[in-house]
């Protein structure tokens, strides 16, 4: 029997919300009105009610400038690195952890996968700088090989493996956690009557754990790829250096450099809004794309 809710509980339910929702509207929606300043000449002395408007200029700005096209182009190179190599890794994991049994095994090793999630950029950044250095670790290594020592950290070809590389280190485990509440969901008699069928382990994984993830895999999938021209920023800035500009630098360090140290806050907050489009429309495209060809989709 379905119980009633009374008006006591509909209030305490919104007190319970209130904090969430407050939350958004303060930080989120709210900074939403700033966005005028990029169809404005913003100056911060005369303010968002006096600055002069200038329509679209920023806008035609931002794709006259040679190095946005590089910079563009280093951010969505990174994004796919991490969608085709970081995507599928957390997934990954998750399916080789879940074929554990021993749970005196299993808790600690899930335990050391979540643990680099929890270190601050600055931690992890150091420790691949030392790593990775003429000196670190790997070039220890390599010297006893009779290699000479490399700066990878300076080297363009080798920086964007580095950087995807590390910020897939750091986050697969945590990124596997909505996976492995998914695979506890899935029914076990599913397993068993496959394995009367005589289906192998492989089997089992690729007939039932897959189709029963897809759902998870797909809102997944789609809510990256909004965040396709999205960087992690602190990573970026603590590893980039002058070296390997050219390959490293991507929109979020631009909007950093030249919209807070150079003061242009009307060009960067069209290079937001420029971003924002890109990712609704990918999000709405995809999204449509798989509800014709899966069945699934996030709304």
């Amino acid at each position: 029997m379905i119980k009633k809710i009374t008006s006591r509980d509909a209030l305490l339910l919104w007190l319970l919300a209130a904090p969430g929702i407050l939350h958004f509207l303060i930080f989120r929606y709210v900074p939403m009105f700033g966005n005028v300043i990029a169809f404005q000449d913003y100056s911060i002395f005369s303010g968002i009610m006096d600055s002069p408007w200038v329509g679209f200029q920023h806008f035609a700005n931002m794709f006259t400038y040679a190095e946005f096209y590089n910079i563009l182009r280093n951010t969505l190179v990174l994004s796919l690195y991490s969608i085709v190599f970081g995507f599928p890794a957390p997934l990954v994991l998750a399916l080789l952890l879940n074929e554990i049994r021993k749970s005196w095994f299993k808790k600690p090793v899930q335990t050391l996968l979540y643990l680099p999630h929890f270190l601050s950029w600055v931690i992890v950044g150091s420790i691949f700088i030392n790593l990775l250095s003429t000196k670190g670790f790997l070039n220890t290594i390599l010297g006893w090989f009779g290699i000479g020592s490399i700066d990878f950290l300076t080297q363009p070809e080798y920086f964007r493996g580095i950087l995807v590389s590390v910020g897939i280190w750091k986050e697969m485990g945590w990124g596997m956690i909505i996976y492995l509440a998914a695979l506890s969901g899935i029914n076990p008699n599913l397993y068993e009557a496959a394995m009367v069928d005589g289906a192998g382990r492989f089997r089992q994984m690729w007939s039932i754990t897959l189709p029963s993830l897809m759902p998870a895999i797909v809102v997944l999938f789609l809510l990256r790829v909004g965040h396709v021209l999205d960087s992690n920023v602190e990573q970026v800035l603590i590893m980039l250096n002058p070296l390997v500009r050219d390959v490293g630098e991507v929109i979020d360090t631009y909007v950093y450099r030249v919209g807070l140290l150079g003061a242009q806050f009307s060009l960067t907050t069209a290079i937001g809004i420029f971003k924002s489009l890109v990712g609704l429309l990918l999000v709405v495209g995809l999204n449509t794309l798989s509800r014709k060809t899966t069945g699934e989709s996030i709304y």
